[in-house]
């Protein structure tokens, strides 16, 4: 981490003193990243990984915060956010890359392209999701992932990168991208091979899963991990493209992580953000007076805060993190596959589930009360198959589920708010030439505006 204090000091005296032009603009955006999503991080690392300096994004020269409200509602969704950050514009909610009459909107990326630039576009979540689709697409709906394929095949990038496209399911848009000419590799061995060398290159997960590329926190085998695609994202355009690029990351999986109200993976994926940040600070490294670097955040998602109501006494245990070896998401899965497929499954199995998987009842302790209600809710949910269900934007948990990762919650010291979006502001930080704009609180439209400006191009 040194040598990135080191670097952006020697970077912001240089951007002090240096009119170089603008030629490699990295735009990240962790999708869901509110403040307390950043201070939960800072917080681990300090104290439980025990660095002597703060995260990577905190080390960058320049921050401030933005607004996020929608043009239809103080609480926006990721299209709406998306379109501000990738267009410059405000819509209603579920609108990706139109104003709210369906007026088709251009983005930062487009506008780019136009002026000769090298565009990639990356994610950990469907490439065809609302945040990405923002920077390519022209849809009325987010759902319309088959419309938003299509625009993907006629967008005339460069890069994509992505779990897996939603709207595919007929072959038409894997058909229209190799029309257009695009390679679609699954997994970075298939991106290696020479038939995978040629302008434009669509990278996918190489696994059968219909969700994100996989949460760091589940050491999946042979995932596609966001620093490889950030890595494969930088060759491909430093090949195709190398005298000017945009290139825009999204930590896509932060924002399932929150909605889920998993705390130790949302930590886990913003630690995995912050070295794809750390991946783009090397490269600006080699071009320090030619690189813009600049992270934020469609929207806060869950309200996560670090602090428990115990009161001051009780302070909070990030230590305990660490000791969580699955998500929220695979521990539903785990429950609903012995409920599906009746596997005989009594509390004394459940409770040595949780403590393999979450030392509850070894290295955290579980008191009785709080033992009562979590073997209320398995009666519930295992034999008789009731209690209410919480139903989040990407999945359904059961009772168990919810009183389960409430008390690892309770026990690591983090709060929530909701389920789903709040209107909370979110983080700016920048690094690199120009990049002492972002340091004013901003709506969340003036960034691209901001980032436009300084690469002499104008956002329409």
């Amino acid at each position: 981490m040194k040598r990135y204090l080191l670097a952006l000091a020697a970077i912001a005296a240089l951007t002090l003193s240096s009119q170089a032009e603008i030629r490699y603009v990295f735009y990240f955006i962790g999708d869901g990243m509110g403040m307390g999503h950043v201070i939960a991080t800072e917080t681990y690392s300090r104290d439980v990984l025990h660095s002597a300096e703060r995260t990577t994004m905190l080390q960058l020269p320049h921050s401030t915060f933005a607004l996020t409200y929608s043009a239809s509602s103080p609480i926006t969704d990721s299209a709406a956010a998306g379109t501000a950050l990738a267009c410059g514009h405000k819509t209603t909610n579920g609108m990706v890359g139109t104003l709210p009459d369906t007026s088709s909107v251009v983005s930062i990326a487009h506008v780019l392209k136009q002026h000769g630039w090298g565009v990639g576009i990356t994610t950990s979540v469907p490439i065809d999701d609302a945040t990405p689709a923002c920077f390519y697409a022209h849809q009325p709906y987010r759902k319309m992932f088959a419309e938003i394929g299509r625009d993907m095949a006629a967008s005339g990038f460069d890069f994509f990168a992505g779990s897996h496209l939603r709207g595919d399911k007929d072959g038409k848009v894997s058909e229209a991208l190799r029309r257009a000419g695009f390679t679609i590799a699954h997994g970075i061995d298939e991106l290696h091979k020479p038939e995978a060398s040629g302008k434009r290159v669509l990278l996918l997960a190489n696994r059968d899963y219909l969700g994100q590329c996989g949460y760091t926190i589940d050491s999946i085998a042979g995932a596609l991990r966001l620093q490889d695609i950030t890595r494969a994202a930088i060759d491909h355009l430093t090949r195709v493209s190398p005298d000017r690029f945009f290139l825009m990351i999204e930590g896509g999986n932060i924002d399932w992580a929150a909605h889920s109200n998993d705390g130790a993976a949302v930590v886990k994926e913003m630690l995995n953000f912050n070295s794809c940040i750390g991946i783009a600070l090397d490269f600006m490294r080699s071009h320090p007076d030619e690189t813009l670097i600049v992270i934020t955040a469609d929207h806060d998602t869950g309200g996560m805060a670090t602090g428990v109501k115990d009161g001051p006494k009780r302070k909070a245990e990030l230590q305990l993190i660490d000791l969580q070896r699955m998500s929220k998401e695979m521990f539903n899965d785990s429950c609903k596959r012995i409920i599906n497929d009746s596997i005989p499954y009594e509390w004394a199995d459940m409770r040595r589930f949780l403590t393999e998987q979450f030392s509850l009842y070894d290295r955290i302790n579980v008191s009785e009360k709080e033992d009562a209600v979590l073997q209320e809710a398995f009666a519930q949910v295992f034999k008789k198959h009731t209690g209410e269900q919480n139903v989040t934007l990407y999945r359904t948990y059961s009772r168990f589920d919810e009183v389960v990762f409430d008390l690892l919650s309770h026990k690591y010291g983090f709060g929530w708010t909701t389920f789903s979006h709040t209107a909370n502001p979110v983080p700016v930080l920048a690094a690199g030439n120009g990049s002492e704009i972002f340091s004013q609180a901003v709506n969340n439209t003036e960034i691209p505006r901001k980032i436009a400006t300084l690469c002499g191009v104008t956002l329409p």
